[in-house]
């Protein structure tokens, strides 16, 4: 082969050693380059990541829980408590209509007919003609409302806000006022600017979940139930009613319950039985001693829901219509008020009245 022609197949096969040479340094050097952008786009991705964790963690909580929301959580421990006897109040109106009620109604009568008699008296000289007048005005007063008659109460009253919605709700409601502790300070105060209210007393449940400092025991001597009685009368002086908050234990022990009422019957108050369970015995030991005695009939609020709520309203009502009275008991949730509230057309013929009546 002549010289010439070797010499440029010697450099064509040089040119093309370094072409594949460059494209090699090429690729390599792209790929550094896309592995270098890579891993930076990694890195201030997680960086971003962990700047908007801190911010989060730093930033306040939008469902931020108000004072009133956590109170709420904490009054459903007590749906742990209530029993829903809905059916064995279906079977007492059936079978024993009004069994539960001690009204002492020929006093009731006989004090608003003595009292009218005094105020005629007051204004005029009574006539043959104008005491025919009387009597017939004391007839009116016996037949004043045959109604069915429904009291709606409210436990576990605290808080000057829980009293403005309750007062807001536009009818009767009976507000049944926690005893003042750490917790709610001010539950006495309050309730000495109303005329009608209760004091909603703790007894001893079956778990001591969110239990109220003070509360009853089964364990509790006479006197030492005598001086927390005495104490509750002396701080809510015109307290005549008080009704059980939770205490499925205490009110179904026979020796609990016979030594609070000997206590109730010496300070003059009249129980209301709140029947946080069918075991109870309150109706027993009440007759033993003389102490008048009530029982709620319907739970409002055992679900936080409206339409439960507003059913439980029309069982208490229809419960009314049969018997003549009803007793219905709710709690300061915002969703119960509410309820209330807007269920005044269900109302319509029934006499509400505070416990006061009764």
């Amino acid at each position: 082969m002549p010289k010439k022609k070797q010499n440029r197949k010697k450099r064509k096969h040089s040119s093309n050693k370094s072409y594949i040479h460059y494209i090699n340094i090429l690729i390599i050097s792209i790929s550094i380059i896309l592995l270098a952008f890579l891993t930076n786009q990694f890195i201030l991705s997680d960086n971003s990541s962990e700047t908007m964790e801190i911010t989060k963690q730093n930033q306040p909580a939008k469902n931020t829980k108000t004072v009133h929301e956590k109170f709420e959580e904490q009054t459903k421990a007590l749906e742990i408590e209530y029993v829903d006897n809905e059916v064995e109040d279906d079977i007492q109106i059936l079978t024993k209509p009004n069994h539960t009620f001690n009204f002492n109604e020929p006093e009731r009568i006989e004090n608003k007919l003595q009292r009218i008699t005094l105020e005629k008296e007051i204004q005029l000289e009574i006539t043959p003609k104008i005491e025919k007048k009387i009597i017939s005005e004391k007839i009116d007063i016996i037949k004043e409302d045959d109604r069915p008659t429904l009291a709606i109460l409210i436990d576990d009253v605290t808080t000057s806000y829980q009293v403005r919605n309750i007062e807001n709700i536009g009818y009767p409601i009976t507000m049944a006022f926690l005893p003042p502790t750490d917790r709610h300070r001010n539950s006495a105060k309050i309730a000495k600017q109303f005329d009608r209210y209760m004091i909603h007393l703790p007894l001893e449940a079956g778990t001591r979940r969110y239990e109220e400092k003070n509360t009853l025991y089964i364990t509790d001597s006479l006197e030492t139930i005598d001086k927390r009685i005495k104490y509750l009368k002396s701080i809510y002086p015109k307290a005549k009613y008080i009704n059980n908050h939770t205490g499925s234990k205490f009110t179904s022990d026979r020796r609990s319950m016979d030594r609070l009422m000997q206590v109730l019957k010496k300070y003059d108050f009249i129980f209301v039985d709140s029947r946080t369970t069918a075991k109870t015995k309150a109706k027993i030991y009440a007759k033993k001693h003389n102490v008048k005695y009530l029982s709620r009939n319907i739970f409002l609020d055992n679900k936080q829901d409206r339409y439960y709520i507003q059913n439980q309203l029309k069982k208490a009502i229809r419960i009314a219509r049969k018997t003549g009275v009803a007793i219905a008991i709710g709690h300061p949730h915002s969703i119960t008020l509410k309820t209330l509230k807007n269920s005044k057309h269900l109302l319509t013929g029934i006499n509400l009245v505070y416990i006061t009546s009764l």
